[in-house]
């Protein structure tokens, strides 16, 4: 065959065709190294012996519908400058792989169109064979992000799957690519995190993270100079919790049957953003705060924290938060007297928005993407090929289907 042919269809350089063979849709090349290319495989010496050979058959990129089977005579050479005794070193493939490089490019260029199955059926290949393809490829290209130039961060933690199974994300807020993914959702999910950060001897400047007390401990404990962001968007879900359990509450000890059914199902009402309501919605809004004034109370106090993050100054919006906190804790329903002392305790963090102006919000979004590539694949059965995933969720021109 051709060596010209060979070089560009199949990316072989160094061997020669001895024979060919057709059976079925498969086309069998016999191949072997010209022996001007045969050296030492660990010192490159050229003064060798050759004792032996193995043959092996390597999958080669298909050429249309036809299978392409690289039969390789594999030389076994003794070298006399080193002593080395191995076999040939076959460049156009990784290590003993069954497949050449250019057939693996061919599975990373399919796997952006379609699945692990979908690529795996039409290569005629087994699903293993393209996912450790797959993972091999991400472990070398995101298996170890850079953080040398990382300075803010956002911490979050998502779902892997029913029964309280969780992982944590650590993403560059800056880039938008996820730099660490930890098991769990405890403080020890980012130890490892930690230790790379030391060891990169990055200057984090912010951490953007919920209310977790786990989060805020192990960012406090290894970046005691980082300012904490306590996202707007987790305290304001946090007062909707609230509010929503004054509800239910309210529910239950109403014995008046008209005023149980003015409250009853009114949830997404009151949790929703009063200025997005329609005028019907207005009006059972309404009805449903003139029913209780406790639910009132905690309704037009979730309407007004949101305010804390729109002012025009750092120092407006600590006014805002005083006359918050001051009214929640002058109200007689507990449960708002509470979230007034959960707001006092995260006060700094909160008003710390004002000052880098980051939030979790870029990590919901690689959430969701994290959650659609789930639903995509069906789950994953191997932890470390997820994480590659995760890791890899930034750059679409690399990402897999699933």
């Amino acid at each position: 065959m051709n060596a010209s042919f060979m070089y560009h269809n199949l990316g072989i350089r160094e061997q020669e065709c001895t024979k060919e063979e057709y059976q079925g849709g498969k086309t069998i090349l016999h191949i072997r190294t010209k022996k001007k290319h045969i050296c030492c495989p660990q010192c490159g010496s050229r003064h060798i012996i050759c004792s032996g050979k193995t043959v092996r058959d390597i999958r080669g990129v298909p050429i249309g519908s036809r299978q392409i089977i690289l039969r390789m005579s594999i030389q076994r050479v003794e070298c006399k400058e080193c002593g080395c005794i191995r076999n040939e070193e076959v460049k156009f493939t990784r290590g003993k792989r069954r497949y050449t490089r250019g057939f693996e490019r061919l599975i990373h260029d399919l796997s952006k169109m379609g699945t692990i199955s979908d690529v795996a059926r039409f290569l005629d290949v087994s699903w293993d064979t393209v996912k450790d393809v797959q993972k091999e490829y991400l472990g070398r290209h995101y298996g170890h992000p850079s953080l040398k130039q990382v300075r803010r961060i956002g911490i979050d933690e998502f779902a892997v799957a029913k029964g309280h199974v969780y992982m944590t994300i650590v993403v560059d807020m800056d880039t938008g690519r996820v730099i660490y993914v930890g098991d769990g959702k405890g403080a020890d999910a980012l130890d490892g995190f930690w230790d790379r950060v030391k060891r990169a001897g990055c200057s984090i400047e912010s951490v953007a993270t919920d209310l977790s007390q786990a989060f805020v401990s192990s960012v406090q404990d290894n970046l005691p100079s980082a300012a904490l962001v306590f996202d707007h968007f987790h305290v304001v879900k946090l007062m909707n919790d609230k509010l929503d359990k004054i509800r239910r509450a309210t529910y239950q000890k109403e014995h008046d049957e008209n005023s149980r059914r003015v409250v009853r199902g009114q949830r997404w009402i009151l949790l929703c953003n009063g200025e997005e309501l329609d005028e019907s919605g207005q009006q059972r809004l309404q009805a449903a705060l003139q029913a209780n004034r406790p639910l009132a109370k905690a309704y037009y106090l979730k309407e007004a924290l949101r305010r804390v993050w729109r002012q025009r100054s750092k120092e407006d919006a600590d006014a805002v938060l005083d006359d918050w906190i001051r009214q929640a804790s002058e109200s007689d329903v507990a449960i708002l007297r509470g979230m007034a002392d959960t707001i006092v305790k995260h006060r700094n963090g909160i008003l710390a928005w004002y000052d880098h102006r980051t939030s979790t919000g870029k990590i919901e979004g690689i959430n969701n993407k994290i959650k659609t590539m789930k639903r995509q694949a069906y789950g994953f059965r191997d932890m470390d090929f997820f994480k590659l995933k995760i890791l890899s969720l930034h750059d679409s021109t690399y990402a897999f289907s699933g």
